[in-house]
């Protein structure tokens, strides 16, 4: 008797999730053994991060809880910080670890699955580590669902002018998917909530867009793009282009242009970089940092490695020029998460391998409630068919049935009562109420 193989796969992101759960159902029984290192216990479903924020989709049913879901495999929450495939070895460090006081643990593989995703890509702007608010994870968006409905509070109670003013301004940086769709919905939560306010209106707040490039949503297309545009500054909401955030300390951010706005409120989506266990692997990388893989979704020159996702630079097979590379996007991520697993179970019995192909479908943005741009399958579509477009489309996409009916229940709830406008902002400090009534020093929020 041979001992199963131990398939090590590094996140739990579209790539990780999807390849375990394609590795579970495809494998015979102890034919290998599959090991999933994430940090978190859930996968995040980030295009309804958004929605998330707005408050039309509960938290808990934007994220995908892995141990259920990954049943036949092993699920260890933590952090790969290194590895080397030489000795095909990870190292792991788990929420034990600190406690334990031992240090980090190694995990031995046969065969590696690398899919770590990204990170956000900041730059060295002054005050931004202090201020910024980020929009990647659902922590996030909660966290600025609640900043944004306190800010409101906050100007509804202030008898100073520049706090009121500042409290209202709401600073968005990066004009792709994540700046955008946060952007749009958060305005009309706002816009909505504002009506519950006896002195705070729409028109008071500021919603400002800045974007280093001359477009946005260049996923859509020109034309989108420039319909997305006119959409946003429909609704009053200044667009940047061509425009840099050069500072934002001492809650005044400062644009390129020379423009200066008092705001207590920076969210930065200007774009992500590979994950630095990328760098700390001895796996070969391209020019921005990204796992050279194959057709296959093997890393180049590295045997029983493979690689899909953020992580990985994929040559795009169905691309009209030779040389282009996958976009890394929810889209091809999915696909490439299944042929992966395909090819390490052929792999493993010795078949031949198959090349990842899929010509990009195109794309969908939501730009608030009943507003949204498609380009999909060489159609455009804006406005209302546009916005149920993305709706049908990312509910078809959400990860299993659970959360598919969960999310469409909620649709249909709020398409009958009013939305929410709660903030719940002491769940980020739950000890707080606690420690002051025991001596302690409250909290001090941003």
């Amino acid at each position: 008797m041979t001992e199963p193989a131990r398939i090590l796969v590094v996140g739990g992101g579209y790539v990780g999730m999807y390849t375990a759960l394609h590795l579970q159902r495809k494998l015979r029984s102890g034919e290998a053994e599959v090991i999933v290192v994430t940090p978190d216990p859930y996968m995040t479903y980030q295009p309804f991060l958004p929605e998330a924020a707005a408050g039309s989709i509960s938290p808990r049913h934007v994220v995908v809880p892995l141990r259920r879901v990954l049943d036949k495999c092993k699920i260890v929450i933590g952090e790969a910080k290194s590895i080397d495939h030489a000795k095909r070895t990870a190292t792991v460090t788990t929420l034990a670890t600190e406690e334990e006081g031992t240090g980090a643990v190694e995990i031995t593989y046969d065969e590696l699955v690398l899919a770590p995703g990204s990170v956000s890509r900041t730059l060295p702007v002054p005050g931004l580590a202090d201020y910024g608010i980020g929009f990647k994870t659902v922590e996030e968006a909660i966290g600025l669902r609640n900043h944004v409905i306190e800010q409101m509070d906050i100007a509804s109670a202030t008898r100073d002018p520049a706090v009121r003013d500042a409290a209202l301004t709401f600073v968005f940086v990066g004009g792709g998917y994540a700046g955008v769709e946060a952007l749009g919905e958060l305005e009309d939560m706002a816009r909505y909530a504002a009506r519950y306010y006896h002195n705070v209106k729409p028109e008071d707040m500021k919603w400002i867009l800045v974007e280093a490039t001359g477009r946005i949503l260049p996923e859509v297309g020109e034309e989108m793009g420039k319909y997305a545009i006119r959409e946003l500054r429909r609704r009053n909401i200044d667009v940047r282009l061509d425009t840099r955030l050069d500072s934002c300390a001492d809650r005044v951010a400062v644009l390129s242009d020379g423009s200066r706005f008092p705001t207590r409120t920076v969210v930065w989506t200007a774009g992500v970089k590979p994950h630095p266990v990328l760098a700390a692997s001895d796996l070969p990388l391209n020019g921005r940092g990204r796992l050279a893989a194959t057709a296959r979704l093997t890393v180049e020159g590295a045997e029983h490695a493979w690689t899909a996702g953020d992580a990985a630079a994929v040559p795009d097979l169905s691309a009209a020029q030779k040389g282009q590379e996958c976009a890394p996007n929810a889209q091809h991520a999915v696909r490439q998460a299944k042929v992966l697993a395909e090819n390490v179970v052929a792999s493993l019995r010795g078949e031949p391998l198959k090349n990842y192909e899929h010509k990009y479908a195109g794309s969908v943005a939501s730009l608030g409630l009943h507003k949204g741009v498609a380009h999909v399958y060489g159609r455009k579509l804006k406005g209302y068919p546009a916005w149920l477009m993305h709706r049908t489309y990312h509910l078809s996409r959400v990860p299993t049935f659970n959360r598919k009916a969960r999310v469409l229940a909620e649709w249909t709830l709020a398409g009958l009562f009013k939305r929410e406008i709660v903030s719940l902002g002491s769940l980020e400090h739950p000890r707080a109420e606690f420690e002051l009534a025991a001596g302690g020093e409250p909290p001090k929020t941003k």
